[in-house]
This record gives structure tokens, sequence and C-alpha cells, in this order.
């Protein structure tokens, strides 16, 4: 029925699949619950009722992707257990007590008190749901901060030895945890999230300013997510570059595949490769178009330090290059794409224009789903770019696999593909169908109660209500 593919091929694109759906909605809830604590922060500080609508109207569409965050990872760490036993078996030692840490930690603090944040303002009280949608908030970091440590030991290794039956047995918890790679790692992740939330309530804002300038409330979000492309992209770019450097240290075959470098450089001076196309079995770069220097300058930030290229590593222990080459280059784009929104928000605040620049608004809505790309491409690069191991240099994927047969695997593979797209689809198209509504910026003080009304002026009809304050 599946021909000539192995068994491993359909568990690793299984897997492929499945994080790929799970990764675009904690990429999303941890920058938007954020978003909901300072929405609701700001409503407490200036009593503005456009902030509480606001926060109103995420909050639903925060439930709806937690909600499709939370299916889709249970789907996902199930195939620890079926698809990829034998590495659950070696790594359990050490991973095991790491994701139970993550459940005990974040996603209880995210679970216990996403009630309270959704329903409980009016039934605890003001303080106390703020406090709750903080630390909904607090409890999604964690959940990352848990999650990045265990994927960066699984990229560096530390803090372990193997006993005699080929388990990873820890004998230091604090060097598993914040192994070399986890810092940058985790500080890339989060800040791709925040992004990512950014540029989707930007293109929001920007939809409902295009359909209607007179929207208050569309102007806040089109300006609270343009401060922060304008400030979160450089510190994601140099972010980048830092974890770029920490790559090339514990993982230079992995910037070898990505710069589409096939032979090394023992004096340095490599060249930046803007585009080409990677030739793995050829072991060249065909039709490149290169900038000299360059790549050195980036790399190792001088002319003279060695680079390897995949011609230094073991044909077997090699990533495949054509498909990091692209996905890096890809990721990298969109971020600087992003830092042109900024940029360009930034040219039309100053000019007082921010609202009246219907080809920037335009540009934010294409850009919306752009930090979910980038987040796709940026995974792809960084486990295609591990391979053939799981556990980097220790753990190879082929020893790490169950013994299945292709068929049970492609056919598992078939259904979570069919109800993936059948539920989670649905519930994008849903999401999609809240966004597309303009959140309403007067407020009935009747529907609100005595609680919620302290501090409110009422919002009467005026054509300069939609545009903020200087500094918004």
């Amino acid at each position: 029925m599946f021909g000539d593919i192995s068994a491993i091929d359909l568990a690793r694109f299984q897997f492929a699949f499945t994080i790929s759906a799970h990764i675009i909605f904690p990429a999303f809830s941890i920058g938007l619950a954020s978003f909901l604590a300072v929405l609701n922060g700001l409503w407490l500080w200036r009593r503005d009722e456009t902030y509480l609508r606001l926060f109103d109207y995420w909050k639903t569409i925060f439930a709806v992707v937690f909600g499709m965050g939370v299916v889709s990872g249970i789907v996902m760490s199930y195939q620890f257990g079926t698809n990829w036993s034998v590495f659950s078996d070696k790594t359990g030692p050490v991973i095991g007590p790491l994701m139970g840490y993550e459940v005990l930690s974040a996603f209880f603090l995210e679970a216990g008190f996403l009630g309270i944040m959704l329903f409980g303002r009016e039934r605890v009280g003001e303080k106390l749901h703020m406090a709750a949608t903080a630390i909904v908030a607090i409890g999604t970091l964690f959940s990352a901060f848990w999650i990045l440590s265990v994927n960066s030991w699984m990229q560096t290794p530390q803090g372990f030895s193997i006993n005699d039956v080929g388990q990873f047995v820890p004998e230091d918890w604090w060097a598993i945890i914040f192994n070399p790679s986890f810092p940058y790692r985790l500080a890339h992740m989060v800040l791709a999230a925040y992004l990512t939330t950014a540029f989707v309530v930007g293109a929001v804002g920007a939809w409902h300013l295009l359909r209607s300038r007179e929207s208050r409330g569309a102007a806040i979000m089109f300006s609270m997510a343009m401060w922060m492309a304008l400030i979160v992209t450089p510190i994601q770019i140099i972010a980048g570059d830092m974890h770029g450097v920490n790559t090339l240290e514990y993982q230079p075959a992995k910037i070898a595949a990505m710069e589409g470098h096939y032979e090394s450089f023992p004096e340095g001076r490599a060249p930046l490769i803007l585009f080409g196309l990677p030739d793995d079995a050829a072991g060249v770069t065909r039709y490149k178009v290169e900038i000299p220097l360059l790549g050195s300058l980036i790399l190792t930030h001088s002319l003279d330090t060695p680079i390897k290229g995949l011609d230094a590593f073991p044909a077997g222990e090699r990533p495949k290059s054509a498909m990091v080459f692209w996905t890096f280059r890809i990721m990298v784009a969109i971020g600087f794409a992003m830092l042109g929104i900024g940029l360009w928000s930034a040219w039309g605040r100053w000019k007082g224009q921010l609202f009246d620049m219907p080809w920037l608004h335009r540009a934010a809505v294409l850009m919306g789903p752009s930090g979910f790309l980038a987040v796709l491409c940026g995974w792809i690069t960084t486990e295609v770019g591990r391979q053939p191991f799981t556990v980097y240099g220790l753990l190879r994927t082929g020893e790490s696999a169950a013994p299945l047969q292709a068929e049970a695997v492609g056919i598992s593979l078939m259904a979570f593909i069919i109800v993936y797209f059948l539920v989670f689809g649905s519930g994008t198209f849903y999401v999609l169908r809240l966004m597309s509504k303009r959140p309403r910026d007067r407020i009935d003080i009747d529907d609100i109660g005595p609680t919620r009304t302290a501090g409110i002026t009422p919002i009467v009809a005026n054509p300069t209500a939609p545009h903020l304050t200087k500094g918004e």
C-alpha cells in the first residue's frame, strides 16, 4: 500500500505533521496570553473601556486557540509511546521528569486559572482576576521553558551518563535543564511567539481600519502591534545571531547545511550564499549567488576563523542541506520583512499618519500569518538540521523508532491528516470568523454591572473618537 516507504520515514513524517499542526497554537497563545494581561492592566490603570472591550474580544479567541493547542499537544505526545518507544525508553529518565515538570508547574497554572480569567471578573473581583490573567500568561512562559529545555537537551545533551542498558541517566539536573543551547533557544522562541501574536493582532487591527477608520479599538490594536514589531524585531534578529553562533559551536554540521557549505574553509573568509540550489548527491550548491567574506563575519564575527563544511563530517552524519538551506532563508526573510513593517509604521507614526496609511494596513494584513510561517521554518531548520540524530551525536533516529509495520504507521498517519484538517480546520475557520467581527467601541453600562463601571465615561458619537492620544 505504501510502496517503498519505510515505517521510520512514515513515523518521521507523522511526527513532523503533528508537531507542525501543534506548534502554531502555543506560538500564538504564548504571546496572546501576555497581550491579554497587558490589556487587562491598561483597563485597570486607565479605566478606558476600549481596553476592556479588546480584552473580551481577544479572550474568546485565546480560549479557542488554547483548546486546540491542548488537544494537538496530547496527540503529539502519544507518539513517544507508539512510534518512538525506543527513544522514550532510552531518554525517559531525563526527558520524562522534564515533561512532568511542564505539566505540574506550567500547564496546571494555565488550566487552573484559565476559567477565572475567562469568566471570573464579576465573581472574584478585579484584583484577583488580574492576578489570574497574569498567572495564565506566566504559565504559558513556564510551559515554553520546560518544552524548550527538553528540545535543547536533545540538541546539546549535557549532565547525563549512559547505563549498562543504553539509557541516558541524569547526573546533573542543572546541566540538563540549562544546557548550552537552551538560553538562546528559549529567547528566540519566546520572541518569535510575541512577534507572531503582534502581527496577527496588527493584521486584525489593520483589516478593520481598512473597513472603517472610525474604530478606536482597531486603532489601538494596530498601534500596539506596530510598537511590538518596531521594538522586538531588532532584538529577535540579535537573538537569532547569538543562537547561530552557539549552533556553530555545538552543531557545526547543521550550520554547514544551513549555509550550503559543502566545502570547509580552514582559513575562514567564507562567503555568504544568498541563494542557490544545494545538491546533496553531488556535494555542491549550484547556481549560487554569494557575497564574499560576509559568511565568516556573520558566523564568527571575524575573517580568519576556520569554518567546517559538510565535507568535514562522515557521509552518514550529515543533515540534508536542501531543506534547511531554504527554510532558514525563508525565516530570515520574514524577520527582515517584519522589521520593514515596524520601520514603516514608525515613519507613519512620526508623520502623524499611522491610521491613515492604507498601503501600510494592506501590508500588515498580508503579514498576519508571517509569524506562523517563520516559526514553522525555524522548527524545520532546527529539527531537520539535527538529523540523523534524535539526541545529537549520541542516538540516531533509526535507532529510536518502535518496531512497527509501515502499514500500521501509514494508516494512523492518514487518519491524523483527515481528522486534523477537519477539527483544526474548523477551529481555525471559527477563529478567523471571530477576528472578522469588529470589536465594539461603545459599551452599554447597564450590561456590565457596577463593579466594572467605576471611572467610565461613556463614549459619545464623535468622529475623532477612534484616534489615539499622543503616545498611545
